[in-house]
């Protein structure tokens, strides 16, 4: 089963400083039908403007995945932990037993980003937070941030989920190929350009959802960035 979810039919949310399109539930968004997939809770498509963000607040019990596709985030938490994070890379935070953190748009020029929610496979964990720079590859996808011990020792920031998140640019003409478990499945959104899917085409930001299938094969139809999150 391959489901595109256009970006033209995602929930929507904008105020002053914030423009955001909610592939999933989320706030005021409620569809019972999208309540997320799979350990895939909350998919949100942000665009931030200069000097503002979200100001302190809590989380629990959550993978939180920042990719950032434009302009830069700057995080500060509970913790201590503070750091810049840019376009290409991503930043995990693990919610666990309790976190504070603020989000904000240090930048001169909009932020735009995915906010990926997925549900942690152990409870109760020590809260965290991480970022990493990775070299930009030529065409393909790498893995970024990964629940599983060969990919973290592949230098994948850790997640407490059984999934992983890749991401990367694909070429027009090119294809890019992931087996999937048995039992799992896949998101993915091209952030830019267009894609298809098993044959099914994607245009720039839309979802597509995978389940029942044990390969997917991406292929660029114009050349794309594409973020996708593999579960189970």
């Amino acid at each position: 089963m391959i489901e595109i979810r256009p970006f033209a039919d995602l929930g929507r949310f904008r105020n002053a400083w914030l423009n955001a399109r909610h592939h999933f539930s989320f706030g005021e968004y409620h569809d019972p039908a999208r309540m997320g997939f799979g350990g895939l809770r909350v998919w949100n498509d942000d665009e931030i403007a200069p000097g503002t963000g979200f100001d302190p607040h809590p989380h629990r019990e959550m993978e939180i995945v920042t990719y950032i596709r434009e302009g830069a985030i700057t995080h500060r938490d509970s913790l201590g932990n503070e750091g810049r994070t840019e376009a290409g890379d991503v930043q995990v935070m693990h919610a666990g037993t309790g976190i504070v953190h603020a989000e904000y748009n240090r930048e001169a020029v909009p932020t735009r980003l995915f906010q990926i929610w997925l549900m942690p496979s152990t409870p109760r964990v020590a809260p965290g937070w991480g970022t990493r720079q990775f070299p930009k590859a030529g065409s393909g996808l790498s893995v970024l941030a990964s629940g599983r011990a060969a990919d973290i020792e592949a230098g994948a920031l850790p997640l407490y989920t059984n999934g992983a998140l890749w991401a990367g640019t694909i070429r027009a003409g090119e294809t890019v190929r992931r087996s999937l478990p048995a039992n799992g499945g896949a998101y993915l959104v091209p952030a830019t350009g267009a894609i298809t899917v098993n044959g099914v085409a994607a245009a720039t930001r839309d979802g597509v959802a995978v389940a029942g299938e044990t390969e997917i094969a991406i292929t660029a139809t114009e050349e794309a960035e594409v973020v996708l999150v593999e579960l189970g």
